[in-house]
């Protein structure tokens, strides 16, 4: 894959990925839809290691709250949305801020039990009520991928 570039409304921050996303979600779980004022967010998850900050600073804010764990990483001049962080080693970077948008498609539509009613959802894109198991709607490579992060975080040799 070509890197991938994106950045936020006043060009202060720039960014860009050095490998395809592992998942791309389309999100419409409330906190989505009140983080980015729209009835969902699509999220490329990628490894942090496969971003790179090009230029600028983020600004972060950290829900810490009963049920919440993530950050959300955010142009502290303009206040796009980046990426946010919700499982360590990891980005769930806003497709939206990429130069084009259009690049990465949603492979899944999750959380749509608060997904808004006008929105219909057809097609071929998997949509589920929560979450899903990953095993059985990644991909092979993605999942390899992911679990080299994860055992490195646990300090073990990916299988």
């Amino acid at each position: 894959m070509t890197s991938v570039e994106g950045g936020c409304a006043c060009g202060t921050v720039r960014f860009a990925l050095r490998a395809a996303p592992l998942v791309v979600h389309a999100c419409h779980c409330t906190d989505c839809q009140r983080l980015t004022g729209s009835a969902f967010a699509i999220n490329a998850w990628i490894e942090k290691d496969q971003v790179a900050l090009l230029s600028g600073e983020l600004a972060s804010f950290a829900f810490t709250d009963a049920g919440r764990d993530n950050s959300v990483h955010f142009c502290p001049r303009c206040g796009t949305y980046i990426w946010t962080e919700y499982r360590p080693g990891f980005w769930f970077v806003r497709v939206g801020a990429l130069d084009d948008p259009k690049a990465f498609a949603p492979d899944v539509h999750i959380f749509t039990r608060s997904k808004q009613p006008w929105l219909e959802l057809s097609g071929d894109v998997p949509v589920f009520d929560a979450y899903y198991d990953r095993n059985l709607v990644w991909r092979p490579e993605s999942l390899a991928r992911f679990q080299v992060i994860e055992a490195g975080r646990q300090g073990k040799a990916a299988p």
